[in-house]
């Protein structure tokens, strides 16, 4: 399904494409030599060499302050992003390449859309205390919370739980999807949720759509769109090892020589905003003297801010702690199917006894693979730690989802 929303809004960078357009950003061997010549040739032609050019390391300075932080990686605003997805629902609609009465958005962890979901001011249904109904129960709650009016669902993850008895909730709400039984609704389901119930459940036809991947050039647009915040001002963000550009995006016609940091980065988050977000902020620095010398009003003094970037190779992000058995993966895979999940839920959901459980929980948050939230205390995955846990579970045969 090729659309013309590609042209949507700066904060959703390549729109709502269906789910089986989407694919994970290349590393083009071939653009990175074409790059590479074309650098050279760009050097011979102004009579420049390498040393010439030479560039003062700048590896040791200091990660942002948080200040800095909310000026030049800001977290992306959920209500922008909630209107950029209404708008585009209904340019599909327009266009005929939508039809559905309710519209499902799937995505990976970390993409913001249930966060963006909760800012519509429509009416949002939350899971119910007790997930493990009866088929009848099931009905009937649902019978109490569809309606004629427009709702959202934030999180179907939230609405079921691996277990024979947890699973009606979400067999009563797809049947009834499918009948158009259901009013008019947005619901947002994460990639992992998707996976476990099209392959439980075949049958299910709900023409998902997903937030487009992305690619080196979406993402360094999207980045220079959050730093900009609405003021205008740019950032110029350089790498610390050699100088090289990272933004701002690279134009057409720019003499600048770019990094493929952004290539890398759009790679090591496979298209993954939030992921990528997370691990642009712990990759950018500034020189001690610049925060010192410049105050918070100066953020709005110029055009233009600078910082510098640390090449991945001397990133640090979170891994699995070594000696992680087969219930570790269990309890990992079991909190990315649901995407937040207590303690209580973790033992129904894995069989796995409560001290096992602490134990492994408290090596996880000891490593930054998950958090626990301070309100309702489920444990839910952090975006340094993802890309982690998923190449983990990959490796020891655990189903993934395709994101």
């Amino acid at each position: 399904m090729t659309t013309e929303t590609d042209n949507e809004h700066p904060c959703l960078p390549g729109g709502l494409i269906a789910l089986d357009q989407w694919s994970t950003p290349d590393v083009s061997v071939h653009k990175t030599l074409r790059a590479g010549l074309k650098d050279i040739l760009e050097q011979l032609r102004s009579g420049l060499t390498p040393e010439s050019e030479a560039f003062e390391s700048l590896d040791d300075l200091p990660s942002l302050s948080a200040n800095k932080l909310k000026r030049y990686a800001p977290e992306p605003d959920a209500s922008a992003l909630a209107s950029a997805i209404l708008e585009q629902l209904e340019a599909l609609r327009q266009q005929g390449a939508h039809n559905r009465e309710v519209s499902f958005v799937v995505a990976p962890p970390f993409s913001g859309v249930s966060d963006a979901l909760l800012t519509l001011p429509v009416r949002i249904i939350e899971p119910p205390a007790n997930l493990s109904m009866t088929e009848p129960d099931a009905d009937r709650w649902w019978d109490e919370q569809l309606g004629d009016d427009d709702w959202v669902v934030p999180e179907l993850a939230n609405f079921w739980l691996r277990h024979r008895s947890g699973l009606n909730l979400l067999k009563s709400f797809f049947a009834r999807v499918a009948l158009d039984s259901t009013g008019r609704g947005i619901v947002a389901c994460s990639s992992w949720c998707w996976q476990f119930w099209v392959r439980y459940w075949p049958e299910i036809h709900v023409n998902p759509l997903t937030p487009a991947p992305l690619d080196s050039g979406r993402l360094t647009g999207w980045l220079d769109f959050l730093a900009r915040g609405g003021n205008g001002r740019s950032l110029t963000a350089r790498m610390t090892n050699d100088g090289l550009y990272v933004l701002p995006p690279k134009a057409d016609d720019s003499k600048e020589k770019y990094s493929c940091f952004a290539q890398d980065l759009a790679n090591a988050a496979r298209g993954n905003r939030g992921v990528a977000h997370a691990i642009w902020q712990r990759a950018l620095r500034a020189q001690p003297e610049q925060d010192a010398e410049q105050g918070e009003g100066e953020a709005s003094a110029g055009n233009t801010a600078e910082c510098w970037v640390v090449p991945f190779d001397q990133l640090s992000l979170p891994g699995v702690p070594q000696g992680s058995g087969q219930q570790a993966g269990l309890v990992l895979h079991a909190i990315l199917l649901h995407s937040q999940l207590t303690i209580e839920s973790l033992e129904r959901a894995t069989g796995i006894a409560n001290r096992e459980l602490k134990l492994l929980l408290s090596r996880f948050l000891r490593a930054d693979l998950i958090v626990q939230d301070e309100k309702t205390q489920a444990y839910r995955p952090t975006p340094l730690g993802y890309p982690a846990v998923r190449k983990y579970l990959q490796a020891r045969g655990f189903p993934v989802d395709g994101f």
